[in-house]
């Protein structure tokens, strides 16, 4: 659970470990450090500052939540786990700014991803049921709207429903 910076210094302190140990004949300890230079290199681009970002996320440190999001190099090499609450968070923040397009991409993304239990999951289809409604696209609202429904377990996510359903009979 380390931004770049701290992951970077930690790959110096293990690389430098490395040479030391290598220096004074003591290559079991060299392995080791090398073998935790690799894994940190590992979770760099399996892991990123996702974790971190989440922790902010749901402090409501939005601003903090976009910079540890910004430093993850390429979105596509997270693993899948990691990758569905990015795309979940990075749906949300473009939400907060009225992004509308942004955020459907990204809660599109998130649908294909685990992002947590079948409610959360539910959460990002309500999110783009949401979004279809906001663009008048009725087949889409109802279709994302069945989808969630089957996905909702907290009565809070049946209340969002019924009444997404409600304004999709509207149009």
């Amino acid at each position: 659970m380390y931004n770049s910076l701290g992951r970077y210094v930690l790959m110096a302190v293990f690389l430098l470990a490395a040479l030391v140990c290598i220096f004074y004949n003591q290559y079991e300890l060299a392995a080791v450090a090398g073998f935790l230079f690799v894994f940190i290199i590992w979770s760099h681009f399996r892991h990123s500052s996702v974790l971190m970002a989440s922790k902010y996320f749901k402090n409501n440190e939005f601003g903090k939540a976009k910079l540890m999001l910004a430093e993850v190099p390429n979105p596509e090499r997270l693993s899948k786990n990691r990758r569905g609450y990015y795309e979940f968070m990075q749906g949300n923040m473009a939400l907060k700014e009225e992004d509308f397009d942004k955020a459907e991409y990204h809660f599109q993304l998130a649908s294909r991803f685990p992002v947590g239990g079948k409610n959360q999951k539910g959460y990002v289809l309500i999110h783009l049921a949401n979004l279809a409604l906001r663009k008048k696209d009725k087949e889409k609202a109802e279709a994302y709207t069945k989808l969630a429904k089957e996905l909702a377990e907290s009565s809070r996510s049946k209340d969002i429903i019924t009444k997404i359903e409600k304004e999709i009979g509207k149009l």
